[in-house]
C-alpha cells in the first residue's frame, strides 16, 4: 500500500510540474543574484533551478547531521565495548578465585545463585 501511495505522490508532483512548465513556458523574468543580473530568464528554469538547489542544500545538511550522529554512536559503541571488555576481564579473575569451592561439593549438588 505504501508503494502505491509513493508512486501516486510522485506522479501527482510530476503532473503538477509539467502543468506549471506548460502554463508558464513563455514567461521571462529578471533574475538579480546580488553580484550580477540576468535578463529574460525563463520562469520555469528559475523555479526548477531553485527546487534543485534546495534539494542539494538539504542533502548537504542531512549528510552533515548524519555524520555527526554516526560519530556519536561510534563513540558510544567504543565506550560500551571497553566497559564490556573490562567486565569480562574482572569476571575471569573472580571465577579463578573460587575454583577450590567446587571441590568440596558432592555429586548432584549445585551452586544455585537464583
Amino acid at each position: 500500500m505504501n508503494r502505491l501511495l509513493g508512486s501516486v505522490g510522485v506522479l501527482v508532483i510530476l503532473a503538477l510540474s509539467m502543468g506549471f512548465a506548460a502554463l508558464n513556458g513563455g514567461q521571462r523574468v529578471t533574475l538579480r543574484l546580488g553580484v550580477t543580473t540576468l535578463y529574460r530568464v525563463p520562469l520555469t528554469a528559475v523555479a526548477f533551478g531553485a527546487l534543485i538547489l534546495g534539494m542539494v542544500a538539504m542533502l548537504l545538511a542531512g549528510i552533515h547531521s548524519d555524520l555527526r550522529v554516526r560519530k556519536i554512536l561510534r563513540e558510544r559503541l567504543a565506550a560500551e565495548d571497553r566497559d564490556e571488555r573490562a567486565r569480562i576481564f574482572v569476571d575471569r579473575h573472580q571465577t579463578s578465585l573460587f575454583e577450590g569451592e567446587d571441590e568440596g561439593k558432592g555429586e548432584g549438588e549445585t551452586d544455585d545463585l537464583t
